[in-house]
């Protein structure tokens, strides 16, 4: 059975809005240098982080739990797990149009239009069925499972992250004109070094996932070390360091920064 968070999830969470993003990376045009990835900047309407870079996905929907439950034994995953990485797949075609996570006859032209199709009817069932497409979830790779329960905030998101990789450059994107704004290549330093200059904002969890990110020199390091640290549901705790509270996440998942002074949190 191929690894997933329900084999390597080892805490258990209240429930949260199921959801799940791909984080996508590049090889920059022209370029030996750092990885690139995608980000977007959410429409300032959102309810949940508007105004914020993140990276593309959203929600897990009924019709992706329907479709993981018929193929994830074919995937060596559990219902759950396959409808998760479905949705990653479904909301990264809608939201930028790159079409991840699939195999068959695919071409700018086909992506577009499966875009549009997928537009009008909210599935990727039927989406698959009309272009002759399978789903090829090996293409991505489980990565960081984040739960940042706030009692403050009425939608709390329980979001499984993954890794995939583009290759090459060459690769048009554009926004959904829906719950975007901006569709952006970067570095991962790139972007913290951004949110530092007050250009682009970021919730805790997205900058945590930058710094980890910008720990690798290319893709296939980002996929070692994912496949190498067990997945675990991080919800960050508030502790109180040096007669100040500070926001806290696991010390042995991966990240190189677990601690965030409160005061200066972006929760979303």
């Amino acid at each position: 059975m191929r690894p997933s968070f329900a084999a390597m999830t080892t805490e258990s969470a209240p429930a949260g809005i199921p959801a799940a993003t791909i984080i996508i990376f590049r090889n920059p045009p022209g370029s030996n240098g750092a990885p690139e990835v995608l980000m977007t900047v959410r429409s300032r309407n959102m309810t949940f982080a508007g105004g914020m870079a993140v990276f593309p996905g959203g929600r897990v929907d009924p019709a992706d739990y329907a479709l993981g439950e018929e193929v994830a034994a074919a995937h060596g995953l559990t219902p759950d797990e396959a409808a998760h990485q479905i949705a990653a797949v479904r909301e990264t075609l809608e939201e930028t149009g790159l079409a991840l996570g699939l195999s068959g006859e695919i071409n700018a032209a086909s992506a577009d239009a499966a875009r549009k199709m997928l537009a009008e009817c909210a599935a990727l069932a039927p989406v698959l069925e009309a272009f002759g497409w399978q789903l090829d979830l090996a293409q991505i790779t489980p990565f960081a499972r984040w739960f940042p329960k706030n009692e403050a905030i009425a939608r709390v998101y329980d979001t499984r992250f993954y890794l995939a990789d583009l290759g090459t450059g060459a690769v048009d994107v554009s926004i959904d004109h829906a719950e975007n704004t901006h569709l952006f290549w970067t570095t991962a330093q790139g972007a913290l070094d951004a949110a530092e200059r007050g250009d682009i904002k970021l919730i805790f969890p997205t900058r945590r996932n930058l710094e980890r990110l910008a720990l690798f020199a290319s893709f296939a390091e980002a996929k070692a070390q994912a496949e190498a640290i067990p997945v675990r549901t991080i919800m960050p705790q508030v502790v109180e360091q040096d007669g100040k509270p500070w926001l806290t996440i696991l010390a042995d998942a991966g990240y190189p920064v677990t601690g965030e002074l409160l005061e200066t949190v972006a929760r979303g």
